[in-house]
């Protein structure tokens, strides 16, 4: 899309003057707001009728907020505009060395891109599957699942093209090239984007009770050498109590887990980190020529041969080639889960788009794009892409015109449903469960954000963050842009912390409801 597109856009029924406060909320959205858990709290909101630019509701939208998980409408919309929604990422292999018959005299080497799932999550179709409750948050969120995709998958699919090239045997190594962006001006990115990823760079443990008094029955994935997992986690009387910890070697290599779950209880989930995602991808490719019917000579295990690279592949042979999904299935996936590293990896992506492979000047990419669309880029602070550091903040009005400004482009539906929908997918899924009504319910599209810790002083989590911000359908097909910020707020435990989540979904629900109410009056 073209400067030129996204300055018009971005001026096309903009909001004007935005009041610092309107009091004229419903009796129903005051009643949430001053619950017991919000007496030290502190609201921002904004809402705008789309197609009139009329502000409707108005608290606070130029003070900085703590934006959580929404601080990804700023990282992955930039992103999006930088590499564009039809964008694809092809991971190749290159033959390195002399070629005689089908053995090659030298070694393979796979050029990292930045493919956030290198076919791990992708779906027959070409999309990109996802659960309420992703298995990156499982030793932290209740309720993580797995999706069914073998995480392997790209690496099988690049295994079997090497072979359909005619190689059977390598006599030599294979190496992951990794140089296509350093995270060397950016360590402050948590989680920390690599080049090449496989399964979010997490080993899955999945334990499953068997009846009291036995040991639970432990699966894992992916199973690449030389990791080993152990479980003595084991099964107590139905209604007992399910704690199950998680140890790992400092390499990450020799992973246990100990413990109890209840007799009858769902599986439960946890993961380990991958510490070395190159070497893993190096042994991960080994296994799958393997299983492919290529021999590799080297040995399996061991760091990434990396100083076997060339400095350029000019004359070398490709012999294979994994094809990504588009960009805005991926841009689904991060916004519908909340994907942490794949947020952060917007950054790098941004930085590679310029040419670079400092991770740090993605950051750069951001304020251009906020400046194109004619937004006042100084209403942003980040230093992550997540949304996730203790410095990043937003304006409820950063959020809204970003929001608003994909409403003027040929993306606009698009960008829309990869947002979670109330009540109906992603991470706004629960939101109304257990509830025999749902205001908004399949009407508001929204990215949640949440920051959360814990209070020593009072034992007590602490939710320095949970935002919201989306679209409303406002009736007769129009929509209003919204944003909602709640910061200084506490919770006796996670779950405490996820029902504050569930009172600002319910605010936005309700505001969905008084603006299709308005519509028809």
């Amino acid at each position: 899309m073209t400067a030129t597109l996204m300055a018009t856009v971005a001026t096309v029924g903009a909001a004007g003057p935005v009041p610092a406060h309107h009091d004229d909320l419903s009796p129903e959205i005051r009643a949430i707001m001053e619950k017991p858990a919000y007496e030290h709290a502190q609201w921002g909101l904004l809402e705008v009728e789309g197609s009139t630019g009329r502000v409707v509701h108005s608290q606070y939208p130029d003070q900085f907020f703590i934006p959580g998980s929404t601080g990804k409408l700023v990282s992955v919309s930039s992103a999006w505009h930088a590499l564009g929604g039809e964008h694809r990422f092809t991971t190749p292999v290159q033959a390195l060395g002399r070629r005689t018959g089908s053995v090659l005299n030298g070694s393979l080497a796979l050029v990292a891109q930045g493919d956030l799932t290198m076919g791990g999550r992708t779906k027959p179709d070409g999309s990109v599957a996802y659960t309420p409750i992703d298995h990156t948050y499982a030793n932290d969120v209740p309720g993580a699942t797995l999706t069914p995709e073998n995480p392997l998958a790209g690496l099988d699919m690049i295994a079997q093209q090497v072979r359909r090239s005619g190689l059977t045997k390598v006599q030599g190594d294979v190496a992951i090239d990794s140089r296509i962006f350093s995270t060397a001006s950016a360590p402050q990115l948590d989680p920390l984007p690599t080049p090449l990823i496989i399964n979010d760079n997490v080993i899955d443990l999945l334990t499953t009770a068997t009846t009291p008094g036995r040991p639970a029955q432990l699966s894992w994935r992916p199973q690449v050498a030389p990791y080993q997992v152990t479980s003595t986690v084991k099964t107590v009387a139905a209604g007992g109590t399910t704690n199950i910890v998680v140890n790992a070697s400092p390499d990450g290599t020799r992973i246990s887990l100990s413990g109890t779950i209840a007799a009858g209880a769902k599986p439960e989930l946890r993961i380990s980190p991958v510490q070395d995602p190159a070497a893993f991808g190096r042994t991960a490719l080994i296994e799958a020529l393997g299983r492919a019917g290529v021999t590799v000579t080297a040995h399996p295990t061991g760091p990434n041969p990396s100083g076997l690279l060339p400095r350029s592949y000019a004359g070398t042979q490709r012999v294979a080639a994994y094809v990504s999904p588009i960009f805005a299935e991926y841009t689904k996936l991060i916004f519908k889960v909340s994907h942490n590293l794949g947020a952060n990896l917007t950054i790098c992506l941004m930085a590679v788009s310029t040419g670079s492979h400092a991770c740090g000047d993605g950051f750069a990419v951001i304020n251009s794009f906020l400046r194109q669309a004619g937004i006042d880029p100084t209403q942003v602070q980040m230093l992550d892409g997540r949304g996730g550091n203790p410095n990043d903040r937003v304006t409820p009005r950063v959020e809204d015109e970003i929001l608003h400004y994909w409403q003027g482009t040929e993306e606009a539906k698009r960008f829309r449903e990869a947002l979670p929908i109330l009540g109906v997918d992603g991470s706004l899924t629960s939101v109304c469960e257990g509830s025999p009504t749902c205001p908004g319910k399949g009407k508001v599209w929204g990215k949640p954000g949440t920051f959360a810790g814990f209070d020593a002083v009072n034992q007590r989590a602490t939710v320095g963050a949970w935002t919201l911000g989306g679209y409303l359908a406002a009736g007769h097909g129009k929509l209003n842009t919204f944003y909602i910020a709640m910061t200084g707020a506490s919770a006796p435990d996670i779950n405490g912390v996820l029902a504050i989540g569930n009172d600002v979904a319910r605010i936005a629900g309700l505001l969905q409801q008084e603006a299709e109410a308005r519509s028809h009056a």
